[in-house]
């Protein structure tokens, strides 16, 4: 069932682009999976601290998933929220919502999990306190 924009608290834009359509005319399913890698990451960029490539820690995937309720399709602009479910002491689970512009409900959403880890080693850390500050700022 589709999400109500209400269940979502930090959103960012989602262009999409000529290659998302696939032969039916749509964004493809697995598109939407680049959509919530962008949205989670320009929130961790954005709002957390994250340094790509050389900064101390890194997000890693461990479970997604993704339920798709209506199509979208190029040049249609998008818009991602976020939602802030559990954390553990190393992970943060994300809810993700892709709306058309200024939807009221979810074409698809679904959710990432992310372990975070030092950049060297790649060991489970404690989650990152700008991480946590920056999740609080956007509830």
């Amino acid at each position: 069932m589709p999400r109500p924009r209400s269940d979502f608290t930090w959103f960012s834009p989602i262009q999409t682009r000529w290659s998302d359509n696939d032969q039916y005319g749509h964004v493809n399913n697995v598109v939407y999976y680049s959509y919530f890698d962008t949205v989670v990451n320009a929130f961790l960029i954005g709002e957390a601290g994250l340094v790509p490539v050389t900064g101390p820690w890194m997000g890693l995937v461990v479970d997604t998933r993704c339920s798709y309720f209506a199509p979208a399709s190029y040049p249609e602009p998008l818009e991602a929220g976020l939602a802030f479910a559990e954390a553990g002491r190393s992970s943060q689970r994300y809810e993700i919502g892709i709306f058309a512009k200024g939807g009221e409900t979810t074409l698809a959403h679904g959710h990432f999990v992310h372990v975070y880890v030092d950049a060297i080693n790649r060991r489970p850390i404690p989650l990152p306190e700008s991480l946590m500050a920056a999740i609080q700022r956007a509830r």
